[in-house]
């Protein structure tokens, strides 16, 4: 286990301290500050998701022009 000590603005710290205390769990700031830290890691590792779909038929590859693809794509007017 390290020991470090991180500072942390006094306002998030208020609001985690109280959410720990309401939560009425045994959940400790401690463990709240693991779980952020895994979570974010682990979100920043996943490499990104292109949000992009292109249309196809019968799978033979995209019949559209680019401009039309990226409208349809995104739901935009053509």
């Amino acid at each position: 286990m390290h020991k470090t000590t991180v500072e942390i603005p006094e306002a998030l710290a208020t609001r985690a301290k109280r959410f720990v205390a309401a939560s009425g769990r045994t959940a400790t700031l401690r463990e709240l500050i693991i779980a952020g830290l895994e979570r974010e890691l682990d979100a920043r590792e996943q490499p990104p998701v292109a949000d992009f779909y292109w249309p196809t038929v019968s799978g033979e590859g995209p019949r559209v022009d680019s401009a039309s693809a990226l409208a349809l794509s995104y739901g935009l007017p053509e």
